[in-house]
């Protein structure tokens, strides 16, 4: 009797039948792709060790045996298991930068990672004047990298809560070898940093709201919670932050926040804050930028 494997031999015919399943599964996306065509490419592209963004030229290219058992086993495991994509090939990319991932981190998604392929310009004028960084919350410490490569003389931490986040961090930096630049440091939000100062702090803390963590699709209910959930407003780490970061910016520096879809929320929290909201090319009002200066008093600590 025939199997899939024996039925479907080249990638076109994996690339079919995983669209069509995907969509009658009704999969949720959103971990890196968007669409059931996009998340098939990837997941195959990965398991076959070919390059993620050339599918045409292998689509009519047969497979070997080991291969399709090897394509049916991941697609399988992406409809019944729910599992992000990212989670199953371990690999996640921002631009042109991949990054290991499992499931002790959340899936690298940024609205920072446009910011930072332009140097936060106009924010940060001159990007070789910078010399020290934080990637507050760093999960995978893919932001961190990422500004590690932006700002080449500056010296990046990178502090997270949870030491699991931090393995695969170290993982990442390992992998870019950047050791001697980029730290990565257990620490609940600044409790480590004690009488640091930086230039540019970046953070892409928890910001779900209760609501949103009871609704969320099953693939995001892999990622580590800690990572996600902020309490009923969704800002808990977010006052956090901004109730210490005055101490940890140098004169002139600035913070910025990513919180999503959460503007109106934050507007509404924090009234009297002169607050900057940044666009990117494919989103409006998701992450803002305080300037030290602009901190209020009631959020000073020095």
């Amino acid at each position: 009797m025939n199997t899939l494997a024996d039925e479907l031999l080249t990638v076109r015919d994996w690339m079919r039948w995983a669209v069509s399943r995907f969509n009658e599964s009704k999969l949720f996306f959103g971990h890196g792709t968007d669409s059931a065509w996009d998340e098939a490419a990837w997941l195959i592209l990965a398991t076959l060790h070919l390059p993620r963004d050339t599918l045409q030229p292998w689509l009519d290219a047969r497979l070997t045996h080991t291969e399709r058992l090897a394509i049916l086993n991941v697609l399988q495991q992406r409809i019944a298991r729910r599992l992000p994509a990212a989670y199953l090939v371990q690999e996640a990319w921002l631009g042109e930068f991949r990054f290991y991932i499992d499931e002790r981190v959340i899936v690298p998604r940024s609205y920072f990672a446009e910011l930072l392929e332009v140097g936060f310009s106009p924010w940060i004028e001159n990007p070789d004047e910078v010399t020290s960084v934080l990637d507050l919350c760093t999960g995978s410490g893919c932001l961190a990298i990422l500004m590690a490569h932006v700002f080449e003389n500056a010296q990046v931490d990178a502090i997270d809560i949870s030491p699991d986040a931090l393995a695969v961090a170290r993982r990442n930096i390992d992998d870019y070898k950047l050791n001697e630049r980029v730290h990565a440091i257990e620490s609940d939000l600044f409790a480590a940093a004690k009488k640091k100062r930086y230039d540019l702090i970046l953070s892409n803390p928890p910001y779900v709201t209760s609501a949103a963590m009871a609704a969320l699709p099953p693939e995001y209910r892999h990622e580590p919670a800690l990572a996600l959930a902020a309490g009923e407003d969704g800002l808990d780490v977010v006052r956090r932050i901004l109730a210490q970061a005055r101490r940890h910016l140098n004169p002139g520096g600035i913070i910025a926040i990513e919180v999503g879809h959460n503007r109106d929320l934050v507007d509404a929290a924090f009234p009297d804050l002169t607050t900057t909201w940044l666009d990117t090319e494919t989103a409006a009002g998701k992450v803002f930028l305080v300037t030290r200066e602009d901190l209020p008093d009631n959020t000073r600590t020095d």
